[in-house]
Parts: C-alpha cells; sequence; structure tokens
C-alpha cells in the first residue's frame, strides 16, 4: 500500500472533496453548554449583519477564557459565519506586547467567510507589565495561548457546524508572525497553512538593539537625528542605490546589496541642514550596524538603507523602544524602575535569551515536522522595515537551508519573499498589499506554490504601486503609472 504524506493527502483530499460552504447545524446560544477540559465559555450569541456591525457577514460569536495552568486566564473570541461557512479555520495574530483580541483582522478573515479566532495572549493592557511574578502568564504570551485557543476553536467548530474545518490557517504579522513562526517550530499540527509577516523571531535581540540604540541617543542629543536629517539620509541612500537594479524608481530594490556609507553626508565646514555632523554620521552607521550576540554569537541585523523615513530622534521605532524596554524592566530584571541607562550589552543580552529560554524567541530553524506534515509556511518582510529588521527574515532562513539541508529541502514547505521598499507590516514606498491568504490557499490545497513576490497594480487613491497577487515568475517585472517596481522571492 502506498504511504501518502502530508501534503499529498491534502492536496488529495482538496480535489476529491470539494469545498462546499457549511451551515450550521447547532444553536450559537447551545454552545454555552459545551464542556472541555480547562476552559469555559462565557458568551455564545448571533451577530446579525449589519453596517454597524465589524464584520458584514452574520455569525456566531463565541467569547471563552482558557486556563491551561493555575496562573492561565487566556481570552479567545472565536467567529463562525452561520451561513456558507468555507470549511477553514483562520486565526489572527497580535501585536508587540498587546493583550487585545484583533477584531480588524478577524472581520477581514470572516468576510472571506472563514472561521476567525483570536487571542488576548492571556493578560490585557499593551505592556510587559503582567510578567512580574507570573512566569505562567509569560508562557502564556509565548507561545500556550496560541496553541490552546486553536485546540478550543476547532472543537467549537466542530460542535457549531457538526464538522471541523478542513483547512486551518494562521495569519499574522509583527508579534503575528513570531506567533505564527513559533506554532510551525513547536506545534507543527495546530495549522496546515502559516502567514508570517515581519515575524519577531529574535525577540530578545531585537529588544537589546533597541534598547541598545537608544541609550546612545539618550546620552546625547546632539547626535540625534531630527526628520530633516533622517530625510537627508534617505535620499543619499537612494543616490548611491536606487540604480542598482537598473530602475530608477525612488525604491531600494534589495538594500543587503547597498553599500552606502553614511560619512559621505559629513560636514566639510560649519554644520547646516544639508549635512551631517560628525555624532550624526555615528548614529546612522550605528543604526545599520548588526551586532553579534556575546553568548550565542549569532547576528543581529541593523536596519537596512531604505528604511530611514521610518526611524526616530531615538533611533528604531517608539515601538520598537518600547518593546525593547518593557522585554529588560519586566521579563529580564524584573524592576519597573530599570531604565536604558542601566543598560550592558555585553552582559544583558545574554541574560535575556537565558531569562527567555526559548519562551518567546522563535530562533529553532528546524521545521521537520512541519515540513513532513505538509505544512505550507510563507514568510514576507519589507526591506525598508525599520521597526524589526529584515535583516532577520533573511538570516532566519538561512539558518533553516542549512538545517534541513538545501534549499530544495525547504522550497516545497516555506518561502521567504522580501518586499521592496515596504515598512512595517505595511506602509513605506513600495508595494504593501499582498493577497497571502489567497496564495497560501493555492498551495495548501491546490499544490500550486508561490514562485514570486506579488504582482504589483496601482492604486489610485494612494498614487502608488501596491500588490494584489502571489501570480508573476521569479524575477518578473511590472510597470505601474510610471513607477517601475520589481519585487523577487529570495533564493539562497
Amino acid at each position: 500500500m502506498r504511504v501518502f504524506t502530508g501534503a499529498a493527502f491534502a492536496l488529495l483530499m482538496a480535489t476529491l472533496i470539494p469545498l462546499d460552504p457549511l451551515k450550521a447545524t447547532t444553536s450559537c446560544e447551545g454552545l454555552t453548554s459545551l464542556a472541555f477540559p480547562d476552559a469555559t465559555i462565557t458568551l455564545a450569541e448571533i451577530v446579525e449583519r449589519g453596517p454597524s456591525d465589524r464584520a458584514a457577514v452574520a455569525h456566531c460569536r463565541v467569547t471563552a477564557t482558557l486556563r491551561p495552568s493555575s496562573d492561565s486566564d487566556i481570552k479567545i473570541e472565536l467567529w463562525m459565519p452561520t451561513a456558507n461557512w468555507n470549511r477553514r479555520f483562520q486565526a489572527v495574530g497580535n501585536g508587540a506586547f498587546n493583550g487585545t483580541i484583533n477584531y480588524p483582522a478577524m472581520a477581514v478573515a470572516l468576510d472571506r467567510h472563514y472561521a476567525t479566532a483570536s487571542t488576548d495572549t492571556g493578560h490585557a493592557g499593551g505592556s510587559a507589565s503582567f510578567a512580574i511574578g507570573h512566569p505562567q502568564k509569560v508562557i502564556d504570551f509565548g507561545w500556550r495561548a496560541v496553541h490552546e485557543m486553536a485546540v478550543a476553536s476547532k472543537k467549537i467548530i466542530a460542535a457549531y457546524y457538526d464538522a471541523g474545518p478542513r483547512f486551518s490557517y494562521w495569519n499574522g504579522c509583527s508579534a503575528g508572525g513570531r506567533q505564527g513562526m513559533k506554532e510551525a517550530q513547536r506545534f507543527p499540527a495546530d495549522f496546515d497553512g502559516i502567514i508570517a509577516g515581519a515575524p519577531g523571531l529574535d525577540w530578545t535581540g531585537r529588544a537589546a538593539q533597541a534598547v541598545h540604540v537608544a541609550q546612545a541617543l539618550q546620552k546625547s542629543e546632539d547626535a540625534r537625528l531630527s526628520s530633516n536629517a533622517r530625510r537627508l539620509v534617505h535620499a543619499a541612500v537612494l543616490q548611491a542605490c536606487d540604480l542598482r537594479d537598473g530602475v530608477k524608481d525612488g525604491i531600494v530594490d534589495d538594500p543587503s546589496r547597498c553599500t552606502f556609507d553614511p560619512g559621505s553626508l559629513q560636514c566639510k565646514a560649519a554644520a547646516d541642514a544639508s549635512c551631517l555632523t560628525p555624532a550624526q554620521v555615528n548614529t546612522a552607521k550605528l543604526l545599520y550596524s548588526a551586532q553579534v550576540h556575546p553568548g550565542t554569537k549569532r547576528r543581529i541585523a541593523g536596519l537596512l538603507p531604505g528604511s530611514e523615513l521610518g526611524w526616530t530622534d531615538m533611533g528604531w521605532t517608539a515601538s520598537a523602544r518600547a518593546t525593547g524596554l518593557d522585554q529588560f524592566r519586566f521579563l529580564v530584571f524584573k524592576d519597573a524602575a530599570w531604565d536604558v541607562d542601566r543598560f550592558n550589552f555585553a552582559t544583558d543580552a545574554v541574560r535575556a535569551e537565558e531569562a527567555d529560554g526559548d519562551t518567546i524567541n522563535a530562533l529553532d530553524p528546524n521545521l521537520t515536522a512541519f515540513v513532513e506534515r505538509g505544512g505550507k509556511l510563507i514568510q514576507y518582510h519589507g526591506w525598508s522595515d525599520p521597526q524589526i529588521s529584515p535583516g532577520n527574515s533573511v538570516d532566519y532562513y538561512q539558518r533553516v537551508v542549512a538545517a534541513m539541508g538545501g534549499v530544495g529541502k525547504v522550497q516545497d514547505a516555506y518561502r521567504l519573499f522580501m518586499a521592496p521598499g515596504m515598512a512595517h507590516c505595511g506602509g513605506g514606498e513600495g508595494p504593501d498589499t499582498f493577497d497571502m491568504v489567497g496564495a497560501l490557499e493555492q498551495w495548501v490545497e491546490q499544490g500550486n506554490a508561490p514562485r514570486s513576490d506579488p504582482r504589483l497594480t496601482f492604486d489610485r487613491r494612494r498614487r502608488r504601486p501596491h500588490a494584489a497577487a502571489l501570480s508573476i515568475p521569479a524575477g518578473g517585472d511590472v510597470q505601474g503609472r510610471g513607477k517601475h517596481t520589481r519585487s523577487r522571492e529570495l533564493h539562497l
């Protein structure tokens, strides 16, 4: 008898059993009596379609509290279409340390007739202050809340429709990207397909980088880059590197090949708005510079040329600084009064990773179990991201390729797409809208792998290119209202 791999079986099932939409077979309100260990359904109600609703599709809204440990208090919310369910489940991710249900992302999924879920990761609020004295809540935030949500949601879906989802997907960016990568590494059976955008894989390393830069700039106001100085640096980067791809389009196609030197902007005489002081030149160099982790010796990427318009006077984005400060204040030193002036990169970066113990970091390059089960992973990152360095995504991909024996062992399950000019999860000067969900469905259910970055079209309202679908052959070029933008799949 032939033994099918997970991917072959999924493709066979998708071919033989069409995804006919389903209606509910159980009353929504009756779900409150559903019982399973360590979980309590607190609300089950029908939300009718209407202009004031968060989503336009009528659905059964379920809220539940999960308590996998004695100190856990994980809130989840699940929305299930009352009719025309597409037989799929999509869970959506969070951002930074946010302890909130991601209603906007759920609404997008529901409008595509997915059953969709989100979690507050086990705490309320936007900081890591919950962590002091609550190690179990840190585990909930790091990985357990997402896994428990996936398990509970599938049970509730099966009870409501009398059928579980045929396919389960994850969709998240930033911290949500990290959550998706953590799922692939730790719970390879939870999701058939994962979209991980701009993932905070090296959570502790990024925190150390952001705090390291903030410390330098906190001590010296003269070294800070004003908005004018940042625009000056960005213009110089484009002058130096825009044409490397043969097209002048206001975007650095691949900043990893850009050799721009901020020293070229240093004032020759008195400082003015057309040049940088020596201290400001050093700040720009610091922002671009990678660090070497003093414990593991891995590279912690700096920001890349093209990201300058997203910098702030304190270096990295406000979110990156706040997340980094919270990491050391509440998870490493457990001292709410700790500040960046006490930071020592050589010792504290090591201490942060030891304190984490692979709880929040998502750095394990061994995706064998996920791949062998037939899982598909699309990771994407904007080359101009000023918040989480795109270099970290490239470095992780390279480590996976090395760990799993080459690109040929990886590309059938895991592909990384780098978006020229895109900032953090969106925005920036390049393409920033991708139909990743449609591409992932095609890959998981039909075996049609995405071959390149998305086709670019033009949004007249925003007057810049944006992306519509993953369909161009690798290296393909598209014109867009005078803008010429190239997008490529990363091949290593």
